[in-house]
């Protein structure tokens, strides 16, 4: 059996998460789509909050 492909905006969204855990820059997002960008950046947005929290080491 396949397994079944995540939405698209899901998968924007975790991107962005781990991109703003790990400390990249948010100019670095890979979507020009408007949707999809506004997910990977509100990713990227909880992924630096985490990682000022210390919840994240690099």
């Amino acid at each position: 059996m396949k397994r079944q492909k995540r939405d698209r905006l899901d998968r924007a969204f975790s991107k962005g998460f781990q991109a703003g855990a790990g400390g990249r820059s948010r100019e670095l997002c890979p979507y020009s789509h408007v949707d999809s960008r506004s997910q990977w950046l509100g990713g990227w947005r909880e992924g630096v909050e985490g990682r000022a929290n210390g919840l994240f080491t690099k």
